[in-house]
């Protein structure tokens, strides 16, 4: 499905990651792989540190620290904020939904709107959607759309596909009308017929937790995980990814009347260093125009990851003048998104890091 936009915008983005850092190299051991193997597919894949939370820490509180950095640098007003939007797979509760539990603690304006989104990979650009369809609505003038997932908790510290990629992040983007006739377009699809791709078996209403849901099972590639586990089938995400991804940029492309040499950056969801290379290798893309390093320096935190690419590669360039960006997520789901615009000249667009 095609969307258009019309007048919208991003003034702020900034990037939450948790202070812990965990090497790959420190995790080695706890894989059945050999020592050799394991750092060749650091090589490949891009393992390198990621940041992951400490027990006990949640999406809410990262967005919720986040949200202070702002206020307390006035770069955000608490009654300015006119929707939340959260996207995360990593909810606090299963009831109540986490937005409302941000706004309580922040002592927010009751007259809002506060949503969450149950979205991942794809995460990013769904979320910005939704903020530019509520801004056409004459009372909501700002929307802060925020980004968590705390998927370390889910993943086997003895899955090698897994573990080593993934980490934990939080994003914040301010959006807003803009007076300019600024034109956004994007793109949005669903397989759901390939969501057992990446999952998590256990732990919702269909397979509650157990003792028996937590007990470790070894696969045929010799990675330990349990039903409350994340389980991803790489071989089909790949293809997924391969398959899907290219046309859906060049359709929007054409949409847009733009050509691929137009784009200054491609900022893509970041699933690992190999798999981007070739999605860029098949789209004709140069490496430096389609960043590939936030998963050996932070991890994979599922959708935030697009918006830590911006903040960690681009975010001075951003402060200081306009780009035309491509963002694109795509992963559980299946899920794939994006989102074609101008972008720049934003009163933020850094990285902090969350301590607790």
């Amino acid at each position: 499905m095609n969307l258009k936009f019309h007048k919208k915008k991003i003034t702020g983005i900034l990037t939450v990651l948790p202070e812990n850092e965990v090497n790959f190299d420190d995790e080695i051991d706890n894989y059945d792989f050999s020592r050799g193997q394991s750092m060749k597919l650091k090589l490949i894949m891009g393992y390198g540190k990621r940041r992951v939370v400490k027990e006990g820490t949640t999406a809410s509180d990262l967005c919720i620290f986040g949200l202070n950095y702002l206020f307390d640098n006035n770069f955000l007003k608490k009654d300015e904020i006119d929707a939340i939007i959260l996207v995360t797979q990593s909810p606090d509760h299963f009831v109540p939904a986490t937005s409302h539990i941000i706004q309580g603690k922040l002592d927010l304006k009751q007259d809002m709107v506060c949503l969450d989104i149950n979205q991942a990979c794809s995460g990013y650009p769904i979320g910005l959607n939704q903020a530019f369809m509520l801004l056409d609505q004459e009372e909501i003038n700002k929307v802060v759309v925020l980004n968590a997932d705390t998927m370390s908790y889910k993943v086997s510290h003895k899955d090698r596909g897994s573990r080593p990629l993934t980490g934990d992040a939080a994003s914040i983007t301010i959006v807003e009308n803009d007076s300019s006739d600024s034109v956004i377009y994007g793109s949005v699809y669903v397989d759901g017929k390939g969501a057992d791709a990446l999952i998590i078996p256990a732990g919702g209403f269909r397979i509650p937790s157990t003792a028996k849901t937590a007990k470790l099972e070894t696969d045929e590639s010799g990675n330990s995980r349990a039903l409350d586990h994340l389980v991803m089938k790489g071989d089909d995400v790949f293809n997924f990814v391969q398959k899907e991804v290219p046309p859906m940029v060049d359709n929007l492309l054409v949409k847009a009347d733009k050509h691929k040499d137009d784009i200054d950056y491609y900022m893509f969801h970041q699933p690992n260093k190999f798999m981007l290379k070739k999605l860029a290798d098949k789209m004709g893309i140069p490496y430096d125009k389609m960043p590939n390093n936030v998963v050996e320096n932070f991890g994979n935190a599922s959708g935030v990851s697009i918006p830590t690419a911006i903040t960690h590669n681009i975010g001075d360039k951003l402060m200081e003048g306009t780009l035309l960006l491509f963002l694109a997520g795509f992963g559980a789901g299946l899920s794939w998104a994006s989102l074609l615009m101008k972008m720049g000249n934003l009163d933020f667009c850094n990285t902090i890091e969350f301590k607790n």
